[in-house]
């Protein structure tokens, strides 16, 4: 092999590339947070989702790929010994004995998501407009209707059949469910 094909391979292996970690059960965030504080440039995508806790609703952010986040690192000048024994960090993805790198490309796609999905207004994603929803709550207890908007953070307006037609009431959101 010539010195200039060895010299390409060495540049190729000295450039920085993303890699997958799986992490453990649940451990994502503290797996992207052990990593970070020993100084290794982390990637872990997250989406802001609604959740229903205590008949509440309330944002919580969860994971994008569970048990995964994303770690930069170049074949050369990396120390790549500590991640294994970094809490939370399950295992470095490989391919028989090589870890894969993950393509920039997709990478940077996640990047430029996550940017805009903090910049969006938080809607509503735990009903969707037209979903049948039950009521759980009030005179309208186990009568079915239609969610149509969230109005606010804690309230909704459904579409609730009465008298023949479709009437429109205003709710909170903590009073409805999923139909079965």
């Amino acid at each position: 092999m010539s010195d200039s094909m060895m010299e390409s391979l060495q540049d190729s292996a000295a450039q920085p590339r993303w890699y997958a970690i799986q992490c453990k059960g649940g451990e994502s965030f503290r797996a992207a947070e052990n990593l970070h504080n020993q100084a290794f440039e982390v990637f872990h995508p997250v989406l802001e989702v609604q959740k229903k806790r205590s008949g509440r609703l309330s944002w919580v952010k969860e994971p994008l790929f569970p048990y995964y986040l994303f770690i930069r690192l170049d074949r050369i000048a990396s120390n790549w010994r500590p991640i294994r024994s970094t809490r939370g960090v399950l295992k470095l993805v490989v391919f028989g004995n090589e870890p894969v790198p993950v393509s920039d490309a997709l990478i940077e796609l996640l990047q430029q998501n996550a940017c805009a999905q903090q910049d969006d207004i938080k809607a509503n994603v735990y009903f969707r407009a037209g979903e049948t929803v039950e009521i759980t709550e009030g005179p309208f207890e186990e009568l079915q209707a239609i969610f149509e908007s969230q109005k606010g953070e804690e309230r909704a307006i459904v579409l609730l059949n009465m008298l023949h037609r479709q009437q429109r009431l205003e709710m909170p959101i903590s009073r409805l469910r999923r139909a079965t």
